[in-house]
């Protein structure tokens, strides 16, 4: 990734979680991977998927809390209200993350117990073309 991608994929996670504090940051084991930070704290990584020649991006983060208190968590890392999780039609495993009424991404629990989740975000060529 170069600069102009790592700043148009920071201003698209700023405004699409709510927190101007984000940061993209080169990943220090892969030139081609990025480290998403709030703060000090590495929070995420992005990953370039340029298969078939179209180029996209994921964006992985761990969140170590359960269920219930899940949107309360994420509301309080991004310091942020407008953040809400929305249950999906026949799925007892996974919910979307929302901001208002914007589909952000799928957060998946990595265990039976949903003792954790992990948030999965799609991120197009196209979507990073306002930036």
């Amino acid at each position: 990734m170069d600069k102009a991608e790592l700043q148009k994929l920071q201003e698209f996670l700023r405004k699409s979680l709510g927190n101007p504090g984000l940061k993209v940051t080169p990943a220090k084991r892969n030139p081609d991977d990025a480290d998403v930070r709030l703060g000090e704290r590495q929070i995420g990584t992005i990953s370039v998927d340029d298969e078939d020649g179209d180029r996209s991006f994921a964006f992985e983060m761990k969140i170590p809390v359960e269920r219930p208190v899940l949107q309360e968590y994420l509301r309080r890392l991004f310091e942020t209200e407008t953040l809400k999780i929305v249950p999906r039609a026949k799925k007892n495993d996974s919910v979307e993350l929302n901001n208002g009424d914007d589909f952000i991404g799928v957060i998946s629990a990595d265990d039976p117990k949903a003792k954790s989740f992990t948030l999965q975000m799609a991120i197009l060529d196209f979507d990073l073309e306002e930036f």
